[in-house]
């Protein structure tokens, strides 16, 4: 007997590593899935507790709102993605 683990990937034909690779990197992004909706959460919970004080947290909080509609099919429209990317850099611009 031996004390070293036996790596079974080495046994395995190439399909068969391309699917438990396949498996293990779905694990991963499903469990950073998971983390970053808790954060997105906490994040959401801080801006609703407190109102804004200055302009630049209004400026990240309107930035935070226009980024999250941005991922929004209605979004998608060429019209609208120009108009998102102008309001962002003239919210970044203004909030210096």
């Amino acid at each position: 007997m031996t004390d070293r683990p036996v790596d079974l990937d080495q046994h395995r034909g190439v399909a068969a590593r391309k699917e438990t690779e396949i498996r293990r990197l779905l694990r991963e992004v499903q469990a950073d899935q998971a983390a970053l909706q808790v954060r997105q959460e906490e994040l959401e919970s801080f801006m609703v507790a407190a109102d804004a004080a200055t302009w630049p947290e209004v400026g990240a909080k309107a930035r935070y709102l226009i980024q999250l509609y941005a991922l929004t099919p209605e979004a998608q429209d060429p019209r609208r993605q120009k108009l998102i990317a102008g309001v962002l850099a003239d919210l970044a611009r203004l909030s210096e």
